[in-house]
């Protein structure tokens, strides 16, 4: 059986939003909220890394003072990953993980393309996690920690739209579309 409808009389396809996937408006204030915080977490990571703000990084060790973000970084890494992430400790690698904070955290404050935000920074939470990986060098828990916590607001906030909601993701949307962009 086939469709006899013509383009002309077909339906307007209009894309989802995020009110389409979560009906409360409280609910979507909640999800956008989550999607700031951690958007912002990732922000203040990356100024104070090119800063050096006094809070993890000093001010010598800033960024644009000849500091090595992502080196500093894994040069300390104990563990049975501590070889896995040597590969990025180098100038490479400082750009990537300088880039990385910036575009996740950009994206998840101004709403947009959060289907990629989502994926890069889970994946970025996993490579920090497995640096950092509980179960050796300890934690307030063996396994789960703040890492997991922060993807999975990532991938929630991906799959509910909550960019739509103090966000720039309608807006997005009309111009990417609603693929792999939005």
């Amino acid at each position: 059986m086939h469709d006899s409808t013509t383009p002309e009389q077909a339906p307007e396809a209009t894309a989802r939003t995020g009110s389409d996937i979560v009906t409360s408006p409280t609910a979507r204030r909640a999800l956008a909220s989550g999607r700031i915080i951690v958007g912002a977490y990732l922000l203040w990571a990356f100024f104070d890394k090119v800063f050096g703000l006094g809070y993890v990084v000093p001010p010598e060790g800033a960024w644009i003072r000849g500091g090595t973000p992502a080196q500093g970084f894994i040069n300390h890494i104990k563990g049975p990953f501590a070889g896995v992430f040597s590969v990025f400790a180098n100038p490479v690698g400082d750009v990537l993980f300088m880039a990385a904070l910036l575009g996740i955290g950009a994206a998840l404050v101004l709403g947009i393309g959060l289907r990629i935000a989502a994926a890069s920074g889970t994946l970025l939470m996993l490579m920090l996690y497995l640096a950092e990986f509980p179960l050796i060098n300890g934690g307030t828990n063996p396994i789960i920690d703040d890492h997991w916590l922060f993807a999975a607001i990532m991938i929630t906030s991906a799959l509910t739209l909550a960019g739509d909601t103090w966000g720039l993701g309608r807006r997005w949307a009309m111009k990417v579309g609603d693929g792999w962009l939005r």
